[in-house]
C-alpha cells in the first residue's frame, strides 16, 4: 500500500514507520492519522513484523504538533469529534497494539507529537529532542490523551507544570523524569533503537502481547490489573512458547519460539 504522508519499510522483523511531512515539521493532520492507522493495521496482520519503530523524517522534528490550520475554525462539536476520532483511530490504537511500538523522538515532539510518543510502549530520544504540550498557549488543552498519559509517566505535579506553562523540556530532563528510556546522539538514534527492538525480537511475541495487555489493564479505570495478570499468567502455561521457553532453559539452550 502506498501512502502520501508516511513511509513504511522493514527488515529482520522490525518495521520502520516514518511520518514524512518534513516541510510541515511532520505535523499531524487527519490524513496522516488515518494513514498511520492503516499502516499499523497492515503491520498487525504481517507475521514477518514483530516490532515497530515510529519516528519522523529528518532530524528537526518527530512531530512538531498538530496541523493547527486544519482545526482553527472548528466548533465545540467539531473539536470534540476531532479528539474522540483521533484517540480512537490512532492514540488508543497504538497504546493497545499487540506488537511493541517504540517511538524514536528525533527533534521536536510537541502537542500531538508528544501525545503520540506517550501512547507508544516506550520511547528513545536524540540529544537534540525537545518535548512539551504547548496547547494552553493556544487557548486549548491536549486532546489526544496528553492530560492522562503525561501524569502517568512523569507524575501529576510535573505534568501540571508542563501543561500550564506550555514549556518544553530537553532530552536529558525527559530521561530524568522517565518520559524517555534512552538518549542517543542524533546520528545513532535509529541504530540504537533498532538494537533494542532486536532484543525484543528474541523473546516470545505471544508473551509480549499479553504482557502489553496486562500492563495496560493496571492503568485502566474499569479493569483490575492484578486479575488481568493472573489470568494471562495462567493462560501462558497452555502456549507452545511456554513449552519451548521452559524446555530451552532446562536444557541450557537458546529458545526457538514459534514465529521467530
Amino acid at each position: 500500500m502506498s501512502y502520501q504522508n508516511i513511509t513504511l519499510n522493514h527488515e529482520d522483523k522490525i518495521a520502520i514507520l516514518r511520518i514524512n511531512r518534513p516541510k510541515k515539521l511532520n505535523a499531524l493532520n487527519r490524513e496522516t492519522i488515518q494513514e498511520l492507522h492503516e499502516a499499523l493495521t497492515e503491520i498487525k496482520d504481517d507475521d514477518e513484523i514483530a516490532v515497530v519503530i515510529l519516528t519522523g523524517t529528518g532530524e528537526k522534528a518527530f512531530v512538531a504538533g498538530a496541523d493547527i490550520a486544519e482545526f482553527a475554525d472548528y466548533s465545540v462539536e467539531e473539536g470534540q469529534e476531532l479528539a474522540a476520532n483521533g484517540q480512537d483511530t490512532l492514540f488508543n490504537f497504538i497504546e493497545n497494539f499487540s506488537k511493541p511500538i517504540i517511538v524514536a523522538v528525533n527533534g521536536f515532539a510537541l502537542g500531538g507529537g508528544l501525545e503520540l510518543a506517550m501512547a507508544s510502549h516506550f520511547r528513545t530520544a536524540s540529544t537534540n529532542a525537545k518535548m512539551g504540550l504547548p496547547e494552553t498557549s493556544l487557548g486549548v488543552i491536549p486532546g489526544y490523551g496528553g492530560t492522562q498519559r503525561l501524569p502517568q509517566l512523569v507524575g501529576k505535579g510535573k505534568a501540571m507544570e508542563m501543561i500550564m506553562t506550555a514549556g518544553m523540556i530537553n532530552a536529558d530532563e525527559a530521561y530524568r523524569l522517565g518520559l524517555v528510556n534512552h538518549v542517543f546522539e542524533p546520528e545513532d538514534l535509529l541504530e540504537e533503537t533498532q538494537k533494542l527492538a532486536s532484543k525484543i525480537c528474541k523473546n516470545s511475541m505471544v508473551a509480549i502481547k499479553v504482557a502489553i495487555q496486562a500492563v495496560n489493564a493496571g492503568f485502566s479505570y474499569n479493569q483490575d490489573g492484578y486479575a488481568a495478570e493472573i489470568k494471562a499468567f495462567g493462560e501462558a502455561f497452555g502456549t507452545e512458547d511456554f513449552k519451548e521457553g521452559t524446555q530451552a532453559f532446562l536444557n541450557k539452550r537458546k529458545p526457538n519460539f514459534p514465529g521467530q
